[in-house]
């Protein structure tokens, strides 16, 4: 038998915190080293962080990062144990994304990552070249300092594996696992049995199976050890990388760490008995004629045993059954995790939350509350570091630390009402019952007071006084006394997020959360700067229908049982009167349904649809029910208010990422902002391949308004022609 026991980790990294990188590094070292592990695999640029960005590009991170590894090096910690850790390394005048492999106090080889992520999320491209040398190991020349600290002149850089005593390993680092020729495909074939994957991935609802169906792949045909080490938490931006550290072998998984956690580091064990890949390869034929005529791969010699023989006191992993979460779990602890890494390191003392009594901002609520539940069941389980961050944002004296997530809810969670003449009484009672269940301090706050004061104003300077479309009053006037409430609310926010703390005696301040979903983003349906405009969003890329089955499960999960009935309540703004024959409606101010919504969001980004590819593809899904006029006048519809509402994206409040198809403009759905919102040239076609079909054409609401083009006055600052209406109201407060 060749007995191995590895150990890999997720590790909560803080991008350019390098204190705190090192800190979890050495910690997850000791600890696989603590449970005999003779490898330590890392995650990816584990060192700098992920998420340094345009940090990567300036020689300070690079130079740092070479320090970070000398005092690895220097120390005892790679005594008797192979680690791999992430870092960037300029080699000649490129830089490149590389897995440091170091053992005793050398570096025995220099992985650069041959395939970067570039899509989505990720620019590696921008930061780090490719490297393309597949054929051959080069020698590079280590920085002066290292070499003469290690006596060590160079190393082995380039696309190779390690050759032991008695097993090969080698590095595959994240995206190359999921390219169309993975490199663990040959390398399989030259003999190598232990895969170490660092990786950065990001969480995204659903998107676990993807990931974990890759490793399972890449050896349950070949057979072999992959481990796969991850970030997880928040480190500095929108992403919150789920960890998921894992071991599978031969197919079968042996080891997972959490997908969801507090901690900042996690440490996977697991034991393995190398004979078992070497069987499996031995009995597949096909396997041994592939490997046969390899295309041989170069590798760096390790004169060192890795495994022990027989050894009753070393227990195998065996197979387990894979933990998923279900999409209701990830939208409550995703979002309560990044949530805590976002308090604990911004310096705030705590959360403002607009709390309108609605699906978005009671979502909201709930996430925070699953956070405070999270930190008292860790500090519960002993966790020194979360219980010292707790004491420290929560203003604990003489030695007392949060016990109840209510109680901790009171410290840290404020929540605001403000209320206008045209909210509903169900509405407040609703935010005042959950704010109460959560442990929130809950205010009510009229606003009737601040927008009389804003119109009297306004009539003393123009002679006219707006009324609402219910009273008589134009579209401009009733979107304008909605815009009004809307932004009222948003600077009251701040102002009670930046002061609250004063009159209650606390340092510091409080950050403010935004609640608008995926789907009105989508849509436009926001007021530009309304309270949608917050510090952060942890439900700004989820869905209207996956929030509202969140909203289901927390009821009786979170013990919020308020959740209920707010979720069975139909969606409004409550930003125009309530008369006995008008309530306004989400659904019907949009023209659309928040389903049909997330049918154009996914084929708008997933599938890469325009208006004619959407429209033909929607005749197939809606043929059933809807003539091919009515398929396109709704397709028309969506992307006329799209283009028109699309100038809102570039201040949408930086939202948790969990949806891919996600509109978000920073770096995640790349698009103009100023649009011909008729889309002529593209209309014309649809409505031509309508004729042919023998579609009646159907006209959604008011035809006057839906070719009517204005200048709107808080639009794109003049750059653009957009639509009336450009300043719909958000559904919540």
């Amino acid at each position: 038998m060749r007995l191995l026991k590895v150990a890999t980790c997720n590790l909560n990294q803080w991008a350019m915190d390098y204190d705190c990188n090192m800190n979890n590094i050495k910690e997850s070292i000791a600890r696989a080293k603590e449970a005999g592990a003779v490898i330590r695999l890392g995650p990816e640029l584990e060192i700098t962080g992920y998420g340094c960005e345009d940090h990567f590009l300036e020689l300070d991170t690079v130079n740092h990062a070479w320090e970070c590894l000398k005092e690895l090096l220097v120390g005892d910690w790679t005594d008797g144990i192979l680690c791999s850790f992430g870092m960037p390394v300029i080699k000649g005048s490129e830089r490149y994304n590389c897995q440091i492999i170091c053992m005793n106090r050398k570096i025995i080889m220099i992985r650069p990552k041959m395939w970067l992520a570039n899509d989505g999320n990720y620019r590696e491209l921008r930061w780090f070249t490719a490297w393309k040398q597949r054929d051959q190991l080069v020698d590079f020349q280590l920085p002066n300092e290292i070499s003469e600290t290690l006596s060590q002149e160079s190393v082995p850089f380039g696309y190779g594996y390690i050759q032991f005593l008695d097993t090969a390993v080698a590095a595959e680092i994240c995206e190359e696992l999921f390219t169309p020729s993975p490199p663990h495909a040959e390398l399989a074939l030259n003999g190598v049995e232990v895969f170490m994957n660092a990786s950065g991935s990001h969480h995204q609802l659903r998107k676990l199976d993807i990931r974990l169906r890759a490793f399972i792949d890449a050896t349950h045909t070949r057979g072999g050890v992959y481990m796969y080490s991850n970030h997880q938490g928040c480190d500095g931006g929108r992403l919150y990388y789920d960890g998921c550290a894992s071991v599978v072998v031969n197919g079968d998984v042996i080891a997972q760490g959490s997908q969801f956690s507090l901690k900042d580091v996690e440490v996977v064990i697991a034991q393995i008995d190398l004979e078992a890949v070497a069987s499996l390869r031995g009995s597949i034929s096909s396997f041994q004629e592939q490997a046969s005529c390899k295309t041989r791969v170069p590798f760096v010699e390790a004169r060192y045993n890795l495994c022990q023989s027989f050894n009753l006191k070393m227990c195998l992993s065996s197979p387990l059954k894979i933990k998923y979460h279900s999409p209701e779990e990830e939208i409550a602890f995703g979002p309560a995790c990044w949530l805590w890494d976002y308090l604990r390191r911004s310096g705030a003392s705590g959360f403002l939350l607009p709390l309108s009594g609605g699906a978005d901002s009671s979502s909201v609520a709930a996430i925070v509350g699953c956070m405070c539940q999270l930190v008292v069941k860790e500090i519960a389980n002993g966790d020194e570091q979360i219980k010292a961050d707790a004491i420290r944002i929560g203003q604990y004296k003489n030695g007392q630390y949060p016990t109840d997530s209510n109680e901790f809810a009171k410290r840290v969670f404020y929540t605001v009402f403000m209320g206008s003449e045209n909210s509903s009484e169900a509405t407040k009672s609703r935010a005042k019952v959950l704010a109460d269940e959560i442990g929130a301090w809950h205010l009510d706050v009229p606003i009737d007071g601040v927008v009389s004061a804003l119109l009297s104003l306004f009539q003393t300077v123009t002679g006219k006084r707006p009324k609402y479309k219910v009273d008589g009053g134009s579209n401009s006037e009733n979107l304008g006394l909605q815009n009004i409430q809307a932004r009222i609310r948003m600077v009251l926010a701040f102002m009670f997020a930046s002061l609250l703390p004063w009159v209650h005696n606390k340092p510091g301040f409080y950050l403010v959360l935004g609640s608008s979903n995926v789907d009105e983003a989508l849509r436009g349906y926001l007021t530009k700067y309304d309270c949608s405009a917050a510090d952060i969003n942890p439900i700004g890329s989820i869905s209207k229908q996956d929030l509202r089955a969140f909203l289901r499960w927390a009821a009786t999960h979170l013990s919020y049982a308020s959740l209920a009935d707010i979720e069975a309540a139909p969606p409004t703004a409550e930003l125009e009167p309530i008369r006995s024959n008008y309530s306004q409606l989400d659904e019907v101010d949009m023209g659309m349904t928040y389903e049909e919504l997330s049918v154009y969001g996914r084929m708008r980004k997933i599938f890469r649809c325009g208006p004619m590819s959407m429209f033909k593809n929607l005749c197939y899904r809606w043929g059933a029910k809807l003539t091919p006029g009515e398929v396109a006048e709704k397709v028309k519809h969506f992307f006329k208010y799209y283009s028109i509402n699309r100038h809102k994206m570039t201040v949408l409040t930086p939202s948790y990422h969990a949806e891919s198809y996600s509109p978000e403009d920073n770096r995640f759905d790349l698009r103009q902002f100023v649009y011909n919102a008729r889309w002529p040239y593209q209309f014309r076609k649809i409505d031509h391949l309508v004729r042919e079909l023998g579609g009646d054409r159907v006209h959604l609401g008011d035809s006057s308004d839906q070719d009517k083009l204005v200048d709107a006055p808080h639009g794109a600052g003049g750059m653009g022609v957009v639509a009336a209406g450009s300043g719909n109201p958000n559904v919540g407060l």
